[in-house]
């Protein structure tokens, strides 16, 4: 970025990162307006020179609370198991945990932290970050678990899709929704009248 000052800090950093390796805030906001970071959140600046293609929404989200786990219709959505598009970035933590203020729409959901990590992937973001981000199989059970709040139409297109695809397995879907017992009667019947 210039000066080998710059260059200490990650690909996502706070001005309080920024500070502390030496940068002062004239020398800061003077690589903000050269265009060399962005300002991606109050307190929150990305470097320009890494990672073009970076979701900044998502990058905000998973600094500010790096347990952050994209689900529901959001999760779905980059499955390819819904055509729906969210009003906002569906984001679950587990219960009891801080929801951080961000300028990213994102929409928390609280999941019960006995099973927050049942079915959690990682997504890399950049090439020092990433967010949680449940598998198809957790966000099908997600969206039949939460279908009073979700409707039960996104739950069963995202099921139908998901049979369709090569590999999907009925018995080890059903295996982890036996884990919210709430959810494995529902899921249990569609799957039956689906594949009847």
């Amino acid at each position: 970025m210039g000066d080998s000052t710059d260059t200490t800090l990650p690909t996502d950093f706070t001005y309080t990162e920024a500070r502390r390796v030496g940068i002062s805030k004239r020398r800061l906001y003077q690589l903000r307006d050269e265009g060399r970071i962005e300002q991606i959140g109050h307190g929150l600046f990305h470097r320009t020179d890494t990672d073009q293609n970076a979701d900044i929404d998502l990058i905000e989200i998973a600094v500010r609370a790096p347990r952050a786990t994209l689900c529901l219709a959001t999760a779905l959505a980059r499955h390819a198991l819904t055509d729906e598009i969210p009003p906002g970035i569906d984001v679950a933590l587990p219960r009891g945990q801080w929801r951080p203020a961000t300028s990213a729409p994102a929409i928390w959901h609280s999941f019960q932290p006995a099973t927050f990590d049942l079915g959690r992937d990682v997504l890399p973001l950049t090439t020092d970050l990433s967010i949680g981000l449940y598998n198809p199989e957790r966000s099908i059970i997600d969206a039949f678990r939460l279908r009073h709040r979700e409707g039960s139409d996104l739950a069963l297109s995202a099921l139908k899709r998901w049979l369709r695809l090569p590999g999907s397995q009925p018995t080890a879907l059903l295996k982890l929704a036996a884990r919210f017992p709430h959810t494995q009667p529902p899921l249990r019947a569609a799957l039956e009248t689906l594949l009847a």
